[in-house]
């Protein structure tokens, strides 16, 4: 029986969440992340703490801490060899559980996640919305793919995994107090460095 109460997050704890993290082993990713981040990193003040939803190997989490040393780093992650993989940096505190599960009074300076929203159940993402601006201290950030309108997209044959839509706007509806202080976007054939088509927000409290 299960412990999770939606398919997707049964979905990346298991096997394919697995394969996902043999594909994301790669150093011209980690090279991705350092451009993303610096360019982001500047558009705020400083940081000496985050939070990352749905963190898989921490890929995101190394690029950070190689762009800002002292940061103090917490990742939350349901696949247990990502979680692995994670806690291989003595910088990361690792929650080894689901987004939906999650729950702390800890604040950080910086919440964020990076192509999860896409991948969780829609009903779901008002709660992670609320996760994402309870522990915040100042900012959100948000890096996915983006649509004006809610759409289903098929995930590597899969139904149901993948879904677009404007996750910033939709934050920024549910707290008033938010403004967008950032945003871009990572094209797939950037010359140098190649993302995957994600676009990103940095709002602020």
């Amino acid at each position: 029986m299960s412990t999770y109460k939606t398919e997707q997050e049964e979905f990346w704890a298991g096997e394919f969440g697995n394969d996902y993290v043999e594909r994301n082993k790669s150093q011209e990713l980690l090279s991705t992340k350092l451009a993303l981040f610096s360019k982001i990193l500047q558009s705020t003040e400083k940081i000496d703490s985050c939070l990352e939803l749905g963190a898989n190997i921490g890929l995101n989490l190394r690029a950070i801490g190689l762009l800002l040393p002292k940061i103090k780093m917490t990742a939350v992650e349901i696949n247990k060899n990502a979680a692995e993989e994670c806690r291989k940096n003595p910088q990361v505190t690792v929650y080894e559980q689901s987004i939906l599960d999650f729950s702390s009074s800890e604040k950080w300076d910086m919440t964020f996640t990076a192509g999860v929203l896409i991948h969780l159940n829609p009903d779901e993402l008002n709660k992670v919305y609320d996760i994402l601006y309870n522990n915040s201290n100042r900012y959100i950030l948000v890096s996915e793919y983006y649509n004006p309108s809610p759409v289903e997209v098929e995930y590597r044959g899969n139904s149901q995994k993948l879904f677009k839509r404007d996750f910033a706007g939709e934050i920024m509806n549910r707290f008033s107090d938010l403004k967008l202080i950032d945003y871009g976007f990572i094209y797939h054939r950037d010359n140098v460095f190649p993302g995957d088509d994600l676009t990103w927000f940095l709002m602020e409290k």
